[in-house]
């Protein structure tokens, strides 16, 4: 998959790197601000099983 993404960006070794960096940075982005704050409240780091005594 990432032979295939390589192969299909433009430019010579440091414009693919540089545009590689750049996408990394945009899914990174948008998992932080979209999809993990959607996901949180289907998450169960709220339900504690410990009792407070």
């Amino acid at each position: 998959m990432y032979g295939w993404i390589w192969r299909h960006l433009p430019g010579n070794a440091w414009v693919k790197a540089l545009i590689s960096v750049v996408l990394v940075l945009a899914v990174v982005y948008a998992l932080f601000q979209y999809v993990f704050p959607w996901a949180e409240p289907l998450l169960p780091f709220n339900d504690v099983t410990v009792d407070g005594q």
